[in-house]
């Protein structure tokens, strides 16, 4: 288990890791580092929401957060497919999970990768925007003829925070080619597409499926997959997103009215949705200095989307008798010896919060773990399993409204 994490430079959680009943446990034991909250509960939440709900075949996101533990997680609770961009997330996930189907999902890969990927661990299914990638898959294994084949078309990113429409993807109106030849070449043909990370409207999937009706129709292929990928969303400060449902329904819709094989698959890639709620950070005020503090984490360590894109997330003060003063934008510098490494926020605590501090940091389940760095010499491999609920959630309420909706005899 340990070289499996440390392979993705991650801490390995031992098999003694302690458990507490919630952030302000550690508070009290006054870390000097800062520590990691996981919630098992949670991620196994939002993983049987997909498996039950998402109207076709919900594969985890590996990039989002790598953890070995979250994987097993995963897997416990349904999910059986993952999404693995990169040669060494399919031997993670292949050495943990010996029985899951991994689908190569990145449009660019090294030649050596693939033939890895298909001989040694039984890859089927590849992505790809091109015809060199085409037959670069090809060759890789030998002109295997049992291959799921996925041409990502370009889709807008116009509805979502973060855009992930310039570097992979074929344009629609120039797929045709490309369908074609990767039909000849396919057992099963399919069209993927992303349309953002944390897509803020169902309206996303809609727009791509359009892309996805034209591409189909002027290449006049049978198409067997399709694919939405990723860019479901979890909720931040200043991003509270539509139900999940909303989303699904949309691409239910979607889906129903493509020309598209009778016995067509459904696929998603969710990342960021699956583990957002997982993990959480409890850091220590060091310094105050106005309006901004100086942390023990940042830029360098889970705050990497906080520091560089300014992304926001909750936090809360872990005090006792918790504090009445009102909430006062603040923002963060971490430990390191740069400039960059700043957190502009605004990140809302008590005004009268002050050195020594501890608070929490919520939703870095996503991203948070998988973008750490030892740089300057910090960082921190402490991990404490948490009973608590996560400071936000996209499924609580759903649990409680199916609660409400019990009919007692």
């Amino acid at each position: 288990m340990h070289q499996d994490h440390c392979a993705l430079g991650l801490a390995p959680l031992s098999t003694d890791v302690p458990t507490v009943s919630g952030a302000i446990d550690i508070a009290q034991g006054k870390p000097v580092q800062p520590v990691t909250l996981v919630r098992p509960h949670a991620a196994a939440r939002a993983a049987r929401f997909f498996v039950e709900k998402f109207p076709g075949r919900s594969m985890y996101a590996v990039k989002a957060n790598p953890s070995p533990e979250l994987i097993r997680i995963l897997w416990d609770n349904g999910i059986t497919h993952y999404d693995v961009a990169s040669i060494a997330e399919v031997r993670l996930v292949a050495r943990t999970l010996p029985d899951a189907t991994l689908c190569f999902m990145h449009p660019v890969k090294a030649e050596e990768a693939i033939a890895e990927a298909y001989f040694t661990h039984g890859v089927r299914t590849f992505s790809l925007d091109s015809l060199e990638e085409l037959e670069k898959i090809m060759r890789a294994t030998r002109n295997a003829a049992d291959l799921t084949l996925c041409v990502r078309l370009r889709v807008s990113s116009e509805h979502s925070k973060l855009s992930l429409a310039s570097k992979f993807g074929v344009a629609p109106h120039e797929a045709k080619p490309l369908l074609f030849a990767a039909r000849q070449a396919a057992d099963a043909l399919g069209i993927c597409f992303h349309v953002g990370s944390q897509a803020m409207t169902p309206d996303a999937y809609a727009d791509a499926m359009e892309r996805v009706r034209a591409a189909i129709v002027e290449a006049a292929v049978t198409v067997d997959v399709i694919d939405v990928g990723g860019g479901f969303p979890s909720s931040y400060p200043g991003m509270e997103p539509p139900p999940l449902e909303a989303y699904f329904e949309t691409i239910h819709r979607a889906f129903e009215s493509l020309p598209i094989s009778y016995s067509a698959e459904l696929w998603a890639e969710p990342g960021r949705a699956l583990c957002a709620e997982y993990s959480s950070i409890v850091v220590r005020v060091e310094k105050r200095r106005g309006n901004e503090l100086y942390i023990n984490d940042g830029a360098y360590g889970a705050l990497f989307d906080a520091a560089h894109i300014g992304w926001r997330f909750p936090v809360a003060l872990l005090r006792e008798p918790e504090s009445t003063v009102r909430d006062h934008p603040f923002s963060f510098y971490g430990p390191t010896c740069d400039d960059i490494d700043h957190m502009q926020g605004p990140f809302l605590l008590p005004a009268d919060i002050q050195t020594s501090d501890y608070f929490e940091i919520g939703m870095l389940g996503a991203y948070g773990s998988a973008m750490r760095t030892a740089f300057n010499g910090f960082g921190s491999d402490e991990t404490v399993i948490v009973a608590d609920e996560p400071m936000v959630s996209m499924y609580t309420t759903v649990e409680r409204e199916a609660a409400s909706n019990v009919v007692k005899l």
